[in-house]
């Protein structure tokens, strides 16, 4: 009588693989869990911290981006913020 794991000739059948690939799916899919869930609020240590939204870096950006201000303005008052608070790189991003 032939079972699952023997093929024609009896060696392993197309089944062996099976398992490897539930393992894969499963590992996988705790991997994708955990960047989703515990993951998403740290913070490593090559990752920039990002601006608070009433800082004003973050204020001079919105005005820029609704067109109370020209890009000259934007550009001249961004390096002035640059300087003020210590940030680099071009645009304020650290």
């Amino acid at each position: 009588m032939e079972t699952l794991a023997q093929f024609g000739d009896g060696g392993p059948g197309p089944w062996i693989l099976l398992f490897p690939v539930i393992w894969a799916l499963v590992i996988g899919g705790g991997i994708t869990l955990l960047r989703r869930t515990v993951w998403r609020g740290r913070r490593g240590p090559g990752r920039p911290t990002t601006v608070a939204d009433n800082s004003p870096i973050t204020v001079l950006g919105h005005r820029f981006a609704s067109g109370e201000i020209d890009e000259d303005e934007y550009w001249r008052r961004l390096s002035v913020l640059d300087e003020q608070f210590g940030r680099t790189g071009k645009g304020g991003a650290a």
